[in-house]
């Protein structure tokens, strides 16, 4: 199972103080160093962490997977066809918010995720799309041409008990139901050093994509040492 480490929050930091550091790509090299399978970064349309040219530095740096999370608006087909990442997640984005507040709603913005879709595949770029664990989601996603699709997995993160114990079921069988549909199927959103193993246990999942715990725990024991650990619980839980 991969873990794709996004270093977003490294960038939130520096863009407080508007100064050179700290920097992503730093970062994004001592994830590798520490047994990172890709590097995931959102270039945001209001650029309030990553920035262009952090997207252009790891690209010609890491050698490892790069996923460029971002909005399916014209802007951004136009970046990803440029910088040629190794595969392009969909998101949605609202000003107003702290972070991803849920997946896409591929039913209002089915044509334009389709668009995208066609465009970024179209140049050999593989798409993932950021849903919701529904199994209608999942239909949505085959039928619009997606190659894979990340799971939002924080509403099992933000929950307690015998809510947490359904989240998690649902989350199972819209993995099932992608692994069926022949779809490649990630996970990721609020998985943190506590919470990860359940996910990490699922049989199929392609990979996790994991940042801001990473990056907290990071301040604390220093990136490597945090890859290094959530690298080792993603291993002896899918195994």
């Amino acid at each position: 199972m991969l873990l794709g480490v996004n270093v977003d929050h490294v960038a939130t930091v520096r863009e407080a103080r508007r100064e050179i550091e700290p920097d992503p790509l730093t970062a994004a090299e001592l994830a590798v160093r520490g047994g990172a399978d890709g590097i995931t970064l959102h270039l945001r349309e209001d650029r309030r962490h990553i920035q262009d040219k952090d997207v252009i530095k790891v690209r010609r740096k890491i050698a490892i997977e790069l996923n460029l999370e971002m909005a399916a608006t014209k802007e951004m087909i136009n970046i990803a066809l440029r910088v040629r990442p190794d595969m392009v997640t969909l998101v949605p984005e609202k000003r107003a918010e702290l972070t991803t507040e849920g997946g896409l709603d591929l039913i209002q913005g089915r044509r334009k995720i389709k668009h995208a879709i066609d465009m970024i595949q179209g140049r050999g770029i593989p798409v993932s799309l950021f849903i919701n664990p529904s199994i209608s989601d999942i239909e949505i996603s085959k039928e619009l041409g997606a190659q894979m699709v990340e799971i939002h997995t924080g509403l099992y993160a933000n929950t307690k008990g015998r809510k947490k114990t359904e989240e998690l079921a649902r989350v199972k069988k819209a993995v099932r139901r992608g692994l069926a549909s022949g779809l490649q199927v990630n996970a990721g959103h609020g998985l943190n050093f506590s919470n990860v193993t359940k996910i990490a246990a699922i049989k199929g999942l392609r990979g996790l994509y994991i940042g801001h715990s990473i990056i907290a725990n990071s301040i604390y024991i220093g990136i490597e040492k945090a890859v290094k650990e959530m690298k080792r619980l993603i291993n002896i839980s899918s195994t």
